[in-house]
């Protein structure tokens, strides 16, 4: 009896997670999974279509376009944002005063909505009437497009590792600390200088750490959307629609830009949603296979 208890009582701790892992996560796979063999737009009857989803995918011009620009995007950010973490990180593992403030100040970013985030740059970026261009204005300078054609998808990928920096830091920071300082010491009575304790050292002890945050950076690079979807809704002309706001707008159109999805479309959405994913792990695989035979060359 004292058994059913117990089994009971620790059941009534997992239910509430187990129900909306079910409810939240399951449930939503299982049915897009579904879908994705019907031609389905979110009212009247599903029609089975088979693969004939799938095969739009693949001459869906727009779509591997929006995969481009992806790859543009997180390539752009990843070589922002991880050696300025790095950096970051290093200078703030040194006795510095305020240093805890500082911490607190770069991390800041990384609890703030990024809807919210994006709602601020966007004021400050506006080419008509953005903080920045008033005051480029004000110094005598032109003013710059800065969601433009020529300078957005730099923009968006600013504004994206301004937001994830803080991050990573802390994640660098915590290796570091972990670090014994009895082998920089042992260093430098050997002669080693700072860049040569950072080199042969720090990046080496720091590999595991570096490993975790360049997989947690790619991952997130590749399903970043939101930003771009305040900043500029994917444009101009798509040029910063990538593949996750490009799914987005299958599931729920916004209007407003040239590049814009205007009906719903559940059943290809489903499908587009798949091979998404397909991408995405296709990346965590082959980065996680060259990660492994690094690790067996040390």
């Amino acid at each position: 009896m004292n058994r059913t208890k117990n089994a009971l009582f620790s059941y009534s701790f997992i239910f509430p997670s187990a129900f909306l892992t079910l409810v939240l996560g399951i449930y939503p796979i299982a049915w897009a999974f579904r879908y994705m063999f019907y031609e389905y737009k979110g009212y009247g009857h599903a029609r089975f279509i088979g693969l004939d989803n799938f095969t739009r995918v693949m001459k869906d011009t727009q779509f591997w376009d929006s995969v481009g620009h992806t790859f543009v995007y997180a390539g752009g950010k990843l070589l922002i944002t991880i050696p300025l973490a790095l950096l970051l990180a290093a200078i703030l593992n040194r006795g510095l005063k305020g240093r805890h403030l500082l911490r607190a100040i770069f991390f800041m970013p990384t609890v703030i909505s990024t809807a919210v985030m994006a709602v601020v740059f966007f004021t400050i970026f506006n080419s008509y009437n953005g903080i920045l261009n008033q005051f480029l204005l004000k110094m005598g300078f032109s003013p710059v497009d800065w969601l433009g054609t020529d300078h957005a998808m730099l923009t968006v990928i600013l504004v994206a590792a301004w937001g994830a920096v803080g991050n990573y830091m802390l994640l660098f920071l915590a290796g570091l600390q972990n670090i014994p300082e009895d082998v920089y010491e042992s260093s430098s009575l050997d002669g080693a200088g700072k860049i040569q304790q950072f080199r042969y050292i720090t990046l080496p002890m720091l590999g595991p750490v570096m490993q975790m945050v360049i997989m947690l950076a790619i991952i997130t690079a590749l399903k970043g959307y939101e930003s771009i979807m305040v900043l500029t809704e994917g444009g101009p002309v798509g040029k910063t629609e990538v593949m996750f706001l490009y799914l987005y707008k299958l599931f729920f159109p916004v209007g407003g830009n040239a590049a814009a999805v205007q009906v719903q479309e559940f059943g290809y959405g489903s499908a587009v949603a798949f091979v998404c994913a397909v991408i995405v792990g296709m990346i965590s695989l082959v980065y996680f296979y060259a990660s492994r035979r690094m690790n067996s060359m040390d």
